[in-house]
């Protein structure tokens, strides 16, 4: 594979994908690095999901905005992936989810139908059911945001990689794009007992104590989660594109910011490396070492003998950290 470090850099620095991750400051501002629960115990912000202590476990709560133009124009796979994205945060926790509710609004009835026809088809497929929300018929536009609640026993985090940890990718490869979309469909065609499946190998992942963070790999591509990831635990990263996984034909500009149906990045002792990749490896998964964890604050590519900086997380990009007591 050739790359030209000088152009992939600049390709990405420009993502809109990575950018946007900046919009996140807004709630770190407004919020801060930590809120008090009800009963006064700390929860930390900026994860894949609000993880709130109860009991001997933790409830977990995801919620994502789905992009607008992706209701417009794909309506049925909007509802899809407005399920699946949030499925992903919870099992990305090491959570097992709960239930879906929903906030729909749509222009007429009959604009809705798709929509619902997405999210019904993507809950009975992941076994989870929708068990409420907001539904508007009479908006002078159409949007979709999904929340799921789920529990995890153990948590895997964003906030714990270590320097000297080995990070690796989980991936689905069985799959294509989605039309002209950054979305690698993994999914809508799989078999609804292998999705299951597939996910239920994270709260497996958290519970054997063999990693020590993880994010899901979402909007931003593998790129964008390696900067969320490495801004999150305060370190610093190296990623080798010779060893990233990719589907073929497929450019590694273009798959470095796409959002993969089934998609995790781990921070792993390097001693528990062979044993994370024999719980992912009997199904079909690819899990592949594709960098280090740093100290510092710089995240760099490597091709090789080149390497170039991506990103001096100095300059924050979420806004969400652990870096200096935060």
């Amino acid at each position: 594979m050739e790359v030209d470090l000088t152009a992939l850099i600049t390709s990405l620095r420009g993502s809109l994908s990575i950018l946007g991750k900046r919009d996140i400051q807004t709630a770190a501002t407004a919020i801060g690095q930590y809120a008090r629960g009800v009963t006064g115990e700390p929860i930390r912000l900026g994860d894949d999901c609000a993880a709130v202590p109860d009991g001997d476990s933790y409830l977990l709560l995801a919620a994502e905005g789905i992009w607008p133009q992706l209701v417009d124009e794909s309506p049925w796979f909007a509802g899809w992936c407005a399920v699946m994205v949030n499925l992903s945060d919870i099992a990305a926790m090491g959570g097992r989810p709960i239930a879906v509710v929903d906030a729909l609004w749509s222009q007429s009835e009959t604009t809705s139908q798709p929509l619902w026809a997405g999210l019904t088809a993507a809950a009975r497929a992941y076994g989870v059911p929708i068990v409420g929300g907001h539904t508007n018929c009479h908006s002078p536009y159409n949007g979709l945001a999904v929340a799921v609640l789920g529990r995890a026993q153990q948590l895997i985090t964003s906030f714990a990689a270590h320097p000297g940890d080995a990070l690796i990718m989980v991936v689905n490869l069985a799959g294509q794009y989605y039309g002209d979309y950054p979305f690698w469909d993994a999914a809508t065609a799989a078999e609804p007992a292998q999705l299951r499946q597939h996910l239920a190998l994270l709260p497996k992942l958290a519970q054997s104590n063999l990693c020590h963070a993880g994010k899901d790999i979402s909007m931003g591509g593998l790129a964008g989660t390696l900067l969320m990831l490495a801004e999150a635990s305060g370190v610093g990263a190296t990623l080798a594109l010779d060893q990233v996984p990719i589907p073929s034909d497929v450019s590694l500009d273009r798959w470095l910011t796409s959002f993969p149906s089934f998609g995790f990045l781990l921070s792993v002792p390097p001693a528990n490396v062979a044993q994370v990749e024999t719980l992912f490896a009997p199904h079909g998964l690819i899990c592949q070492l594709v960098g280090t964890v740093t100290s510092g604050t710089q995240v760099w590519l490597q091709h090789r003998a080149e390497r170039w900086l991506l990103w001096d997380l100095a300059t924050p990009l979420t806004g969400f950290s652990s870096r200096d007591g935060r």
